[in-house]
């Protein structure tokens, strides 16, 4: 019998951590952190991350396990889920796993592996030693080769470009077609919340919790990851993050780094939304107007999972 799962996913600042808690309270249900970012020790403001206060008691997992610069891939998200998934139903409570980041969400539910096909470990040295000679711009030529692995994958985070190049050499298929051609068989039982509302209203939302971020401290925050040298990680790639890097660097002016994060955020949000339609099938629910009423009825109609 395949274990329960609650997946509470949307854009950012649509309103998922606030359901994610009253739902729980409703089913007893755990809170499994479904964001990347969140991850990371250090980046609390810029990432929205839940408060010890605004968990109301409700057990949170896999927020605050790594360090800012280490890595932590898909593949050790997948593992890391699966396992507290375990746990959770061991207590008798069901997995709330909450989050915008779709890849690593979608890892966890589907038989996806994140095995040895695509690697090659001559095809990856070959490539580290062509970036350590800088013969070539590997970035420009995975954005020839692959251009929405090389959007989604930031010129300085060579790992993964290398990674990706590696597995269009090796098996001829770009990573996407790679992930889509293995065996997407569910191996829960879930229940998929998608939340969505008005594009203005949301990027209203988005504007003000930037706002709120930058008067909440967010420059101090990221001032101690750049006095701490920590440079070309994915950790600081975050919104909010790399735009107060430039800042920092003097590339923008403090006005300018506001309007970059709003922006980015606002296209962010615009991404998830169509990867999450597009890529899996959630029931939706628009949270424009009548909002409380809206969350009562999402929890009364999943009150019985």
């Amino acid at each position: 019998m395949k274990k329960k799962v609650v997946v509470i996913a949307g854009p950012t600042a649509v309103g998922k951590t606030e359901l994610s808690i009253l739902l729980s309270k409703r089913i007893n249900g755990e809170v499994i952190n479904g964001d990347a970012m969140q991850v990371y020790k250090g980046l609390d403001i810029g990432t929205a991350k839940i408060t010890p206060e605004e968990m109301h008691g409700i057990p949170h997992h896999l927020f605050d396990i790594k360090e800012p610069d280490q890595t932590f891939s898909a593949a050790e998200y997948q593992h890391a889920v699966r396992v507290k998934i375990d746990e959770v139903h061991t207590r008798g409570a069901i997995p709330v796993l909450t989050g915008g980041t779709g890849l690593y969400i979608q890892s966890v539910l589907y038989d996806y592996h994140f095995s040895e096909k695509g690697k090659d470990e001559s095809v990856r040295a070959k490539l580290e030693a062509e970036n350590e000679n800088q013969e070539i711009d590997l970035h420009k030529r995975l954005a020839e080769l692959d251009s929405d692995s090389a959007s989604a994958i930031h010129p300085n985070n060579i790992r993964r470009v290398i990674r990706a190049l590696e597995i269009i050499e090796t098996t001829g298929m770009t990573p996407a077609e790679l992930k889509a051609s293995q065996k997407a068989e569910s191996i829960y039982d879930h229940t998929l919340i998608g939340l969505d509302m008005d594009r203005d209203l949301l990027y209203q939302r988005i504007n003000k919790r930037v706002d709120l971020m930058i008067e909440a401290g967010l420059e101090g925050e990221v001032r101690k990851l750049y006095d701490a040298g920590i440079r070309s990680v994915t950790s600081v790639q975050a919104i909010g993050y790399k735009e107060f890097y430039d800042y920092f660097d003097g590339k923008l002016t403090f006005e300018q780094t506001q309007d970059q994060i709003k922006q980015n955020s606002r296209r962010y949000a615009k991404r998830q939304l169509t990867w999450f339609r597009n890529k899996m099938t959630f029931n939706w629910f628009n949270m424009t107007e009548n909002r409380e009423k809206k969350i009562k009825e999402i929890i009364d109609y999943h009150a019985g999972i």
